[in-house]
């Protein structure tokens, strides 16, 4: 039997040697680095005096806006003084107005408790007299006296646009007969009429093109207010050609609740163009005044030192 031989010995494979990156960090240990000193606060001494008059200063001029300086460009008249002059006749107007409405809403409130009292009793001819005549005046006077705001607010419009472009270096977002037709034109801008004033109050609170516009609760208020002022007068229109005791009778309430709304609408509008105009000219003219010191009287003469001979001036 032949002998066994032990079967040879695998050596083992050597293994690749792997680097481990290892980064070694020294820090200095707690107290070897001197402390920082806190800085001592200096105790004020009162304003800087001077041994002599200082030679510097601003120039022997006095003081003026730049819209006086004659031959400049700042001589022309800005959208935003221009907008301070409109504001300044709007308001007036538009409270005036609003009186005037709620009068002639009290006169036609007036006629219908007249109407009311027919039913059951005969009236004295000076009392329906002077309601006719009332309710007459003051529903001409309202209706004429309308044109006016009415104009006036439109200007303010334009011209606040142009205020609140200059105030933020950007262009109207809108021409301006696309403004014209979206507020003068009926139906149209009873839908088109929010846009137009959500997108001047944003361009007043300076907000980018980027985001869009969301008006707040003032222009919401002003344009439901419009809403509502719009339906009521078509309604009244339309009433009118209706016949009859009753129809008359609820044309009359119809005119109040207008002339009601129509003062409404004022009132939201002067408030409206109050902030707005305030937000563009926040500084009215008024509290601006030029002053100009002219002498002073009992004021002790300044200490003054010997110029040296090597002094320039």
């Amino acid at each position: 039997m032949p002998p066994v031989r032990p079967a040879p010995m695998q050596q083992p494979r050597p293994q690749p040697m792997r680097h481990h990156r290892v980064r070694w960090v020294a820090s200095p240990p707690p107290g070897a680095w001197p402390q920082r000193r806190k800085p001592v606060a200096e105790r004020y001494s009162g304003p800087p005096s001077y041994p002599v008059p200082p030679r510097w200063g601003f120039p022997n001029l006095v003081w003026r806006r730049p819209t006086a300086v004659p031959g400049t460009a700042s001589g022309e008249v800005t959208a935003g003084e221009r907008l301070r002059v409109i504001t300044r006749s709007l308001l007036p107007v538009l409270w005036a107005f609003a009186a005037l409405a709620v009068i002639a809403s009290a006169a036609e409130i007036w006629r219908y408790i007249l109407l009311v009292q027919s039913r059951d009793s005969a009236l004295s001819t000076s009392v329906v007299s002077v309601s006719d005549s009332f309710v007459i005046t003051a529903g001409l006077l309202t209706t004429i006296l309308s044109l006016l705001p009415s104009g006036l607010t439109v200007w303010w419009l334009l011209v606040a646009r142009h205020a609140a472009a200059d105030a933020s270096g950007e262009t109207p977002p809108r021409r301006l007969w696309h403004v014209l037709v979206f507020t003068l034109v009926p139906v149209v801008n009873l839908v088109m009429a929010l846009p137009i004033v959500a997108e001047l109050e944003h361009a007043v609170l300076r907000r980018t093109r980027e985001t869009r516009p969301k008006p707040s609760r003032l222009v919401m208020v002003w344009w439901g207010v419009w809403v509502l002022n719009w339906l009521l007068l078509g309604l009244v229109v339309v009433w009118r050609f209706r016949d009859g005791v009753q129809a008359l009778a609820d044309g009359v309430v119809l005119v109040a609740l207008t002339d009601l709304a129509a003062a409404g609408l004022a009132v939201v509008t002067a408030l409206l163009v109050k902030r707005m105009s305030g937000l563009l000219a926040p500084v009215a003219e008024k509290r601006l005044r030029l002053l100009r010191v002219l002498k002073v009287d009992g004021a002790p003469d300044p200490e003054r030192r010997d110029r040296p001979a090597t002094s320039v001036r």
